[in-house]
């Protein structure tokens, strides 16, 4: 009953683990700021310093901006007040964040 119990917490472990390791697929070293913004202008840094496709998305799901930076400066000035998501993918990596715009 013993090694039952021991093969059943090893599996559950093994599991938890596994779930852990395909969880890390965020951008290492992702910084977003300001955030909340007031000025019209996000800046967006990682480690890579990669070309970057940024998609923003408001509340219900719908795609409200796109576009592709080089550096860290992104114009979101024609945006309105509110609540996004902002996803951002640098070659295989991706980063979802909530974003603020005052």
């Amino acid at each position: 009953m013993k090694q039952l119990y021991l093969v059943l917490l090893l599996m559950v472990c093994s599991l938890g683990f596994a779930q852990e390791s395909q969880a890390t697929g965020d951008i290492e070293g992702f910084k977003l700021y300001p955030n909340p913004t007031i000025n019209g202008k996000i800046f967006i840094s990682t480690a890579q310093n990669a070309p970057k496709t940024v998609h923003i998305f408001d509340v219900l799901g719908t795609q409200v901006f796109q576009t592709t930076i080089l550096g860290k400066e992104v114009n979101v000035s024609n945006l309105e007040k509110g609540v996004y998501i902002l996803r951002v993918f640098e070659k295989d990596k991706v980063a979802t964040r909530k974003l603020i715009i005052k």
